[in-house]
């Protein structure tokens, strides 16, 4: 099972550092560092309260969506990894273009 470790501090689905949004999609088509992906389902929780419970199955988010193309992890926009991780570039994101995937490895 697949998990997202989440440094987002105030993203709505980060509850201690694991994402608990149904699913998540990392962006960023063509790609070549981190920093050009995002995480499209990126919520402020100053204007989406806390949607920590809102997973199907109650627990932390386990589909990672991957429309990177240039991602060695990218296998059919699903990400084969087990676990990666979402962060900001800064303490706070207001944007989901503030956010990337550092767990993101060009091919």
């Amino acid at each position: 099972m697949s998990s997202i470790n989440c440094n987002v501090i105030n993203c709505a689905h980060n509850d201690s550092g694991l994402c608990y949004s149904n699913k998540i999609s990392i962006n960023g088509k063509k790609s070549r560092t981190s920093t050009h992906t995002c995480c499209s389902s990126f919520l402020d929780g100053a204007n989406y309260s806390n949607l920590t419970n809102n997973t199907n199955d109650g627990g932390p988010c386990s589909f990672i969506g991957c429309n990177v193309k240039t991602c060695t992890h990218n296998a059919g926009s699903i990400c084969a990894l087990n676990n990666i991780a979402v962060t900001a570039g800064s303490s706070k994101a207001n944007l989901s273009s503030e956010t990337y995937c550092s767990s993101f490895k060009c091919k």
